[in-house]
């Protein structure tokens, strides 16, 4: 299977040919956000105040990197769960956004506005945070750096890897996965 390119800010039309299960490699700029920053966007959207960044066409990763070493961008950098952010994500689809990258399963409410909203959840390795952090060619902290790791940065990333788990037309690569997983079991011969 071939790697599919993108280049940030997405389109509708880079989403258009993804299915679930693409791999996929990212570059140009994607912002890091998690629980408490999207608290603090939620709250700025219902207030109908502007946001620290347009989210039209934009990749949230959901990380909360660890301090850079020396001579590094930026410190181990492994998704966290993405379900804890799902109450917010619906709302951030609404304001333009057209990827989310973490790790897990998303709520049926978000794959119901992911399809509505014709965007992509992507999901990153999960204790590969080191190997991740190599593809981040810089980070800038440009919201809330009272919170810490989990700031708001803008990240210039280049074939930052990650894979389709849930597309515009509402495949499911985890739900894909278990069908194909119970026909094999159905087909395979009981061992005595």
């Amino acid at each position: 299977m071939a790697i599919k390119h993108l280049h940030t800010p997405l389109t509708g039309d880079d989403l258009a040919g993804l299915k679930a299960g693409d791999s996929v490699r990212i570059s140009g700029v994607i912002y890091t956000a998690r629980d408490a920053a999207h608290k603090k966007l939620a709250a700025l959207i219902a207030e109908g105040k502007p946001l620290p960044l347009d989210l039209k066409g934009q990749v949230i990763y959901y990380v909360g990197p660890c301090p850079a070493k020396p001579g590094r961008v930026i410190g181990s950098a492994g998704p966290t769960t993405s379900g804890r952010m799902d109450r917010y994500t619906p709302l951030m689809l609404e304001q333009g956004m057209k990827a989310c990258i973490g790790k897990g399963l998303r709520s049926a409410a978000v794959k119901e506005a992911l399809q509505k909203h014709r965007a992509v959840y992507l999901a990153a390795v999960g204790g590969a945070g080191a190997l991740l952090s190599k593809r981040v060619l810089e980070s800038e902290v440009i919201a809330y750096p009272e919170l810490g790791a989990e700031a708001i940065r803008r990240l210039r990333v280049e074939d930052f890897p990650a894979t389709v788990i849930n597309d515009i037309y509402g495949n499911d690569l985890y739900e894909q996965g278990v069908r194909a997983y119970a026909r094999e079991e159905k087909q395979s011969p009981e061992i005595d």
